[in-house]
C-alpha cells in the first residue's frame, strides 16, 4: 500500500510538472470579461456568418429597388437563306428553283417601364428591408449567445484556477499535518493506519490537482476557439474574487427592459410584420398591370412591305400596355387565404415568444437571487468548518479524537471553500444570463 501511494504521488507530480512546463512555454494573455467579449465580437465565426447574411440582405434591398428602373434589352439575328425550290408536280418530280436573298439580319432593342403592378415592387422593397432588419437582430442575438457561451467558459476557467489555488494550499497544509502524524507514530502514540489514511488522502488530492489542470486546458481551448485566438494561448482570467456582485433591480424593471430590448422578441415581431407584407404581395397578383413600352429594329432586307427592297430599313413603335389577370380571380383566392393563415400563425408564435421571454426573465431573476443567498450561506459554512477543524485538530493531537474525524474536518473545510467559490461563479453566470434575457449583454 505504501509503495503504491508513493508511486502514484510520483506520477502525479511528474504530470503536474509537465503541464506547468508546457503552460510556461505557451503565450499568456490576461483578459477581463469585457475584453473577451470584444474578441468574440471581432473574431467569432458564427457572428461573421450572420454579418455576411446582413450584407446579403442589403444587396437584396438594392436589387428590389432596381426593379423600378425600365427593362431594356438588345437583340440581333444573322442568318443565311437557301434558294427557294418550287415543286409544281409534287415532291417526287422535278422542281423549279428560284434565287433568294441569301443574307438576312436584324438588330435593335426594346424597353418596358412599369407604371403600376399592384404595388408589388414597393412591397418587395419593404420585404427586403424587413429581412435586413431581421438579419441585423439575428446577428445581435447570435452575438449575445456567443458572449454568454464565452462567459460560461471564462467563469469555468476562473473557477478551476480558484479551485487549484485552494487545493495547492490544502495539499501544503496536509503535507505538514502528515509530517506531524508521522512524528506521533515514531513516538508510539498512534497506529500506522493513521499515517496510511493521511497518505491516501494526500494522494487523492494530488490526483484531483491533475484533473483540475486538465479542466483548465479544456476550458482554455474552448475560450480560444470562441475568441479566435490560437489554441496554445493561455488565458489568465482577471481575479475579481473580492469585487461586489451587481444588486438586483425590481423584477418589473427587468421585464420592461426585456420587452423593449430582447433581440429574440424583436425578431419574432419583425417576422410577424413580414408575414403581413406577404399578404399584400399575394393580393397584388390580381391587380391590373400598366406600363410603357417601346421598340426599334433595323432589318435587312426589307420584306415587310411590298414591293420588297434589297436595302436595310428601320421600324419602331411605342405605346402603353395594360393587362388584367382575370384567372387570378379564382386562382389567387386560396393563395391569399394561405397567406392570411400564415400571418395568424405568426401572431400566435409571437405571443408564444413573449410567454417564453417572461418565463426566461423570471427564472433568471429568481436564480440570481438564490445564488446571492447561497453565497451568504457558503460564507457562514466556511466559518463553521474552520472552527470545527480547529477543535478536531486540538482533540486529535491530544488523543481525544480519531484520524477519521480530523480528515473529515479537513475535507469539510476545503469543500466549503470550494462551495463559496463555486457560488460566486454561479451567481455571476446567472446575472449574465439575466442580462442576455433582457437584451443587455
Amino acid at each position: 500500500m505504501y509503495y503504491f501511494n508513493k508511486k502514484l504521488t510520483l506520477i502525479c507530480c511528474t504530470i503536474f510538472l509537465l503541464n506547468n512546463a508546457k503552460a510556461q512555454q505557451a503565450p499568456k494573455m490576461q483578459l477581463s470579461i469585457s475584453q473577451v467579449w470584444d474578441k468574440v465580437s471581432a473574431n467569432n465565426k458564427a457572428i461573421k456568418m450572420q454579418d455576411l447574411r446582413v450584407q446579403r440582405t442589403v444587396e437584396g434591398i438594392k436589387d428590389a429597388k432596381a426593379e423600378r428602373l425600365p427593362e431594356i434589352t438588345a437583340d440581333g439575328q444573322y442568318s443565311k437563306i437557301t434558294n427557294v425550290p418550287i415543286y409544281n408536280n409534287g415532291l417526287l418530280k422535278a422542281h423549279t428553283e428560284y434565287e433568294a436573298v441569301h443574307t438576312l439580319y436584324s438588330f435593335g432593342g426594346d424597353a418596358y417601364f412599369n407604371l403600376y403592378n399592384g404595388g408589388k415592387v414597393n412591397v418587395r422593397i419593404d420585404e427586403e428591408k424587413k429581412e435586413s432588419e431581421i438579419a441585423t437582430e439575428q446577428k445581435n442575438l447570435t452575438t449575445e449567445e456567443m458572449k454568454l457561451r464565452a462567459t460560461a467558459y471564462y467563469l469555468d476557467l476562473q473557477r478551476s484556477h480558484i479551485f487549484k489555488d485552494l487545493l495547492l494550499k490544502d495539499i501544503s497544509t496536509q503535507e505538514k499535518q502528515l509530517e506531524e502524524i508521522k512524528q506521533l507514530l515514531k513516538n508510539g502514540v498512534i497506529l500506522k493506519s493513521d499515517v496510511l489514511r493521511g497518505t491516501l488522502k494526500l494522494s487523492r488530492q494530488k490526483m484531483s490537482l491533475i484533473q483540475l489542470d486538465n479542466d483548465i486546458l479544456i476550458a482554455n481551448q474552448k475560450l480560444n476557439i470562441l475568441t479566435g485566438l490560437p489554441d496554445e494561448t493561455v488565458i489568465e482570467p482577471v481575479d475579481d474574487e473580492k469585487s461586489e456582485l451587481p444588486v438586483l433591480k425590481p423584477y418589473a424593471d427587468y421585464l420592461n427592459d426585456a420587452m423593449e430590448h430582447s433581440y429574440a422578441f424583436k425578431i419574432s415581431q419583425k417576422e410577424t410584420e413580414l408575414s403581413k407584407l406577404d399578404i399584400k404581395n399575394v393580393k397584388a397578383n390580381g391587380a391590373i398591370k400598366l406600363g410603357l413600352f417601346t421598340n426599334y429594329n433595323y432589318t435587312y432586307p426589307q420584306i415587310l412591305l411590298y414591293p420588297y427592297s434589297m436595302a436595310i430599313y428601320g421600324l419602331g413603335f411605342s405605346g402603353i400596355k395594360a393587362s388584367i389577370p382575370i384567372s387570378a380571380l379564382y386562382t389567387n383566392r386560396h393563395k391569399v387565404k394561405a397567406a392570411e393563415l400564415k400571418y395568424k400563425q405568426q401572431e400566435v408564435e409571437h405571443a408564444d415568444t413573449e410567454d417564453r421571454l417572461r418565463q426566461e426573465v423570471n427564472e433568471s431573476y429568481l436564480r440570481y437571487k438564490e445564488a446571492l443567498i447561497r453565497i451568504d450561506v457558503a460564507k457562514e459554512n466556511i466559518n463553521q468548518a474552520t472552527e470545527n477543524l480547529r477543535i478536531v485538530n486540538n482533540t486529535y493531537f491530544n488523543q481525544l479524537s480519531l484520524i477519521t474525524d480530523l480528515l473529515d474536518a479537513d475535507t469539510q473545510l476545503l469543500q466549503t471553500r470550494f462551495d463559496y467559490a463555486a457560488a460566486r461563479i454561479a451567481a455571476q453566470l446567472q446575472y449574465y444570463q439575466l442580462q442576455k434575457a433582457i437584451g443587455n449583454l
